[in-house]
Order: C-alpha cells, then structure tokens, then sequence
C-alpha cells in the first residue's frame, strides 16, 4: 500500500500507544514496536509512546494528530484510553467507548449474546460464596475459571476438582474484574479475524495443551495454526458470517478478533471479542490478513486509515 506524500500528511504525527500497566505490558509493547516500525517504515511520521498517567497532556502537548492504538488488556481495551482521547479529540484506531468496555468484559459480552440468540457456553458468575458442587451440577466437569476482564488467557484454568478450583480461584483474583466459570466445550478452536468490518480467512488452533492457554500462545512452540483452517468452504463461510454477528452485537467496529469454538457436531459457541488484538509478525490477524494479500505493513496502515473520529 504505497503512500502518496499528501496521504502520508494527513496521518501527521501518530502516536503509537503501546506498553501501559496491565497485566499484557510485555505483550502490548511487542504488538507496538511491530505497528511502530511498519508505520515508519511506511513513511508515517511515527512516534512509540509507552502509556503513563501523563498521556493525554503529553499526546496534546507534542501535538499528535492520530493514535494507534496497540495496549492490551485493563487502560487500552476497556474504554479508559479510548475515552481520554475522545475528550481531547485525538482520532483513534479500533472500537469506540462502550464497545471497548463491553468487550473487555466476558460477562457482559455473553449476556449481550445470549440475549441476540448468539450461541456461546454456559457461565456462571463467581462470588466469595460460590459453591463448587452448584457449579459442578450446572456446568458439569470439566469447566474453565477464568477472569471476566483479562486477556491472552491471563488466569485461566481448567478445572476437574474442587482442589483445582480453589487454587484457580486464588490465582484468578490476582487479576482485574470478577471472576467465571464457564461450560467446557470439547471440539475445534478457532479464530475469525475482522478488518474494515469484513470476516478474514479462518484459522484453525492446534495446541497440545488442554487449550489455546499464555503459554500455547506466547511460549510453546508446538502450536499450529491452520490456514486453509480445514473446514469445507461453506462452513468457513458460516462460521465467517456468524463471527461477524456475533462482533457487531457488541458494537465492535473497524477492527479485530472474535474467538470460537465449534463443538464435535460442528456447532459454534463464541468466547470473547478482542478489540485490539496482538499485531506483531506472528499474531493472528496479520497472519489472516497476510494470506488474502494485505501484508503487515498494508495492515497497519488500513487501520490508521479508519480511525476513529478521522475526518
């Protein structure tokens, strides 16, 4: 995607928002670093910031024109960063306020779905009084904990006894928002990346793990990811369609990554929506887009195109 001078002037000076304090920092500052240098090497006027409670002063006093966003998890995808820079009307890339905090939250995520007739597993809320057998009797066993506000799987654990639960529980409140439980669902994972409101090629998640957990993703090195994901054309399609229903219901726009799972007898059930998704060489949605021909510089560039608040 080559850019005249004139559309490289109207980006002006960019800022790249990446790192903040979440518990995804050291992911959020490689997603950054990628975006930063394929802007720059875009010829995009490009500038790396590491997110602190100064950003908005420092964002209006060195007079940036677009932020790309790139933080993960709590300040970067739950509406607080997308906030801010409504309120000093800075264009931005990716979903808006609400969609952010919806979408960062599993819970409200699921009740939206559930109420639109979007198939997504069983959950329970946890609370200090939550009885094991109860979540056994509705959920069955096995059944995930996992924290309602937390991305890159932080905190999630499969659970086969109450031992397990309660350790998981533990380890669960380190991180931000209530905590879940959810059905286990025993069949295929996958994910539907989004880009300009349109459902990229599927790609299939094979992991000899229990599932897709921090470590599949980020550390091992026995993960495979399918594309051609191995469905017939017309699954793909369905699941394609399905994953845009189920990315709009939640008010996401522009762009990202809705995560599915399609059960023994092929039936999908929707997990969550990342808003602002890993963006380094080897994340998911530059891997779906680079195998329709848009490559990660290509990428970057047609999400900054569509910021938020852009004239």
């Amino acid at each position: 995607m080559a850019l005249t001078n004139s559309e490289r002037n109207n980006f002006g000076k960019v800022a790249v928002l990446m790192g903040g304090d979440s518990g995804e920092r050291e992911i959020s500052l490689r997603s950054g670093n990628a975006v930063l240098a394929a802007l720059q090497r875009a010829g995009i006027d490009a500038h790396g910031i590491d997110v602190d409670q100064h950003i908005f002063n420092r964002l209006q006093d060195e007079k940036f024109e677009h932020a790309f966003i790139a933080l993960h998890g709590r300040g970067g995808e739950d509406g607080c960063i997308q906030g801010g820079l409504e309120m000093i009307g800075l264009p931005y890339t990716g979903s808006g306020v609400m969609a952010s905090s919806i979408c960062i939250d599993k819970i409200m995520t699921k009740k939206i779905w559930l109420a639109m007739g979007i198939s997504t597993p069983r959950f329970a809320e946890i609370y200090d009084n939550t009885r094991f057998q109860d979540l056994v009797d509705y959920l069955s066993l096995p059944f995930i904990v996992k924290p309602s506000c937390e991305g890159s799987s932080l905190g999630i654990a499969k659970i086969s006894n109450k031992a397990e639960f309660v350790a998981a529980c533990l380890k669960a409140h380190a991180f931000s928002g209530e905590l879940m439980a959810e059905e286990w669902v025993q069949g295929g994972e996958y994910t539907v990346s989004v880009l300009d409101e349109e459902a990229l090629p599927v790609i299939q998640l094979q992991t000899p793990h229990d599932f897709y957990d921090f470590e599949a993703k980020y550390k091992s090195n026995d993960t495979q990811y399918l594309l051609p994901c191995g469905l017939s054309e017309m699954a793909e399609i369905q699941l394609q369609v399905q994953a845009l229903q189920a990315f709009r219901a939640t008010g996401a726009s522009s762009w990202g990554r809705v995560d599915v799972m399609l059960d023994e007898n092929g039936k999908s059930w929707f997990l969550e929506v990342n808003t602002v998704p890993g963006m380094t060489d080897h994340s998911l949605v530059p891997m779906a887009a680079k195998s329709v021909g848009v490559d990660f510089e290509q990428l970057v560039l047609r999400i900054l195109a569509a910021s938020r608040g852009a004239s």
